[in-house]
């Protein structure tokens, strides 16, 4: 028997992440990284701990000539990369930062608002080294992680469902990929994952036990990343074409 719990023993054999964007859940779980995603940085930004992260960030961009879009666009951007550098504070590694979901069938606006996101951490002091950027797994989005993973712009692809996609941000050089495993299927039975790029994530555990003591609706999910070393490269064999 041991004393360490679950997840310190998951820490020894693999890499733990923070899906979230409350800074005190972090801190209480201490992964190495850390994702968040727009629904997660809303629910964060009506904490009263971060209106004066919100604040700030509302200030800088109305400050400026921009028009109400433009305004908002900047305000979220700027807001992701806010909690972005927070984060980074607490953890070791690295953060995801999701592009804006509307890009999803955008190849050309996708690749465009991740630049702009890597910016925004360059100008804050961080590396792009420190950032993953998260996007949709379309084709779109899987042809513009492609052009940025040459650009040395590391991306996480999310939103996968199928192992279609998987084979396809693989081949297209794609840092890691955040299968949705509730939903995932080959359409003929469970098989791992085909991976060329360097690590998958894996959700291991919600909600987090503080969502139990508060009002809010808080949720915390962990997730393992797994070398790609330890999955299968082998593809499914697919029946012949018939006439």
């Amino acid at each position: 028997m041991t004393d360490k719990s679950k997840l310190a023993q998951l820490k020894e054999i693999t890499t733990v992440v923070a899906d979230t964007g409350d800074f005190d859940a972090i801190a209480q779980y201490s992964p190495e990284d850390a994702t968040t995603n727009p629904s997660l940085l809303l629910k964060a930004a009506q904490m009263p701990a971060y209106r004066s992260l919100v604040d700030g960030v509302i200030q800088s961009v109305t400050s400026g000539k921009l028009s109400s879009d433009e305004q908002l666009s900047a305000c979220m951007d700027r807001l992701a990369v806010g909690f972005g550098e927070k984060i980074l504070e607490t953890i070791p590694g690295r953060v995801s930062t999701e592009v804006d979901a509307r890009l999803s069938f955008d190849r050309h606006g996708s690749i465009a608002k991740a630049r702009q996101l890597i910016e925004l951490y360059q100008q804050a002091g961080i590396g792009k080294e420190r950032v993953l950027i998260k996007m949709a797994s379309t084709w779109e989005g899987i042809k513009a992680a492609e052009q940025l993973e040459k650009e040395g712009i590391n991306c996480n692809l999310t939103l996968l469902f199928n192992f279609t996609q998987a084979v396809a941000a693989a081949d297209a050089g794609a840092y890691l990929i955040s299968p949705l495993l509730a939903a995932f299927s080959t359409g003929t039975r469970p098989i791992l994952i085909s991976a060329t790029m360097r690590q998958l994530t894996i959700p291991v555990c919600s909600p987090s036990p503080a969502s139990t003591t508060t009002t809010s609706s808080r949720v915390t999910i962990l997730w393992l990343w797994v070398p790609a070393s330890a999955i299968q490269t082998k593809l499914p064999s697919w029946p012949a074409a018939t006439a």
